[in-house]
């Protein structure tokens, strides 16, 4: 792995460790699970009636104890509390962020066709593909009323609304995005990372954008902040592409991308780099899940890194690493700073051991 000049600094204080702190997480999963189930719900309308028994209620509570690692919720909480703020007030931010990516993953598991998330089954694949579209639904309407449990403002609270309906916009922009990426045959870096930066990124810029302004923030000054985010998200975005060759995503198989035919960094610059291989990387790509064998897998495998794609999206990883560590925005806020390091080092972990030796 790349260097990480601040890490040795952030583990002797741990006051800096902001993503690990427990404190408020335990409001941000009970005010989900109340949101989820409806039990936390009020209105002045008669017409307003929260169901007894809720089957969709179960499904999505089912789903959230499957676990994860909170981190979007773990990152509203932290960059609160570095800059200054109270993690308590933020308690219903951080699980708006939370509500908002477990839609995506929910719909995500339908449109790739991923039958586990987290070693389970995925909700489409335990409940039907129209009850999955519901729940993930859900968790698409009940941030705004998880604003609403935050502790702030009028003004602040209708920033946080207009920030998760623009993140939630440029998400479902992304999605679609990459779904589009083979068939129209966008298999270039720059067509690659708009994608990311809709689907990936929005969601690591969203909690930070929030919680600067739970902060005291001016709005200017939290999109500001959350952009220097966007380059974390992509590079989750990278590790992840990594993690579904070389690591374990909880989905049961590796090479679960390629077997959906999705477009990730590695096909992409092994494109750049071997583009005499495209015939035979977009028909893998573009044969069904069913009939793309373990020893396709294997073998693109065997290409990635022997042709270098492996050594180049690691290039680029550290690139994006460095963008973090050196930015000039991010050191007038040493703590934020730190904290934004610290969340580059707990994407690259998973992957550290697929790293050259000459980057790592």
């Amino acid at each position: 792995m790349t260097s990480l000049p601040f890490l040795p600094a952030l583990e002797a204080d741990n006051r800096l460790r902001g993503l690990w702190r427990s404190d408020g997480l335990d409001q941000v999963e009970s005010r989900m699970i109340a949101l989820v189930t409806g039990e936390g719900m009020s209105s002045s309308s008669p017409l307003f009636r929260v169901y007894p028994s809720d089957p969709l209620g179960a499904i999505v509570t089912d789903h959230l104890s499957t676990g994860g690692k909170r981190l979007r919720a773990r990152l509203a909480l932290g960059v609160v509390e570095v800059l200054g703020g109270d993690r308590a007030a933020a308690a219903g931010w951080a699980a708006a962020c939370e509500l908002l990516h477990n839609a995506s993953l929910i719909h995500d598991d339908v449109q790739d066709g991923d039958r586990l998330r987290r070693g389970r089954p995925a909700v489409w694949a335990a409940h039907g593909v129209a009850q999955a579209i519901n729940a993930g639904d859900l968790c698409l309407m009940l941030p705004y009323s998880a604003i609403d449990e935050v502790v702030a403002s009028a003004d602040v609270k209708f920033d946080l609304c207009l920030a998760l309906a623009r993140q939630a916009e440029r998400m479902v922009r992304g999605q679609a995005g990459e779904l589009d990426l083979l068939g129209r045959r966008r298999l270039d870096w720059a067509s690659y990372v708009q994608c990311v930066e809709g689907k990936t990124a929005s969601l690591f810029a969203l909690p930070v954008e929030g919680a600067a302004r739970i902060a005291g923030r001016s709005r200017a000054q939290s999109a500001a902040i959350a952009r220097e985010f966007r380059h974390v998200g992509v590079l989750f975005q990278i590790q992840d592409d990594l993690l579904d060759l070389w690591g374990d995503k909880g989905r049961g198989e590796a090479g679960s991308d390629l077997k959906e035919g999705k477009v990730s960094a590695l096909v992409v610059e092994h494109l750049r780099l071997h583009p005499a291989d495209r015939a035979w990387l977009v028909d893998l790509l573009e044969t069904p899940r069913s009939e793309t064998s373990d020893a396709d897998v294997a073998e693109a495998i065997r290409r990635f890194e022997a042709g270098g794609a492996l050594e180049a999206v690691w290039e680029r990883l550290t690139h994006l690493e460095d963008q973090v560590v050196s930015s000039p925005f991010l050191e007038l806020e040493p703590r934020l700073h730190a904290l934004a390091i610290e969340l580059v080092a707990l994407a690259l972990a998973p992957v550290a051991h697929t790293a050259p030796r000459r980057i790592g």
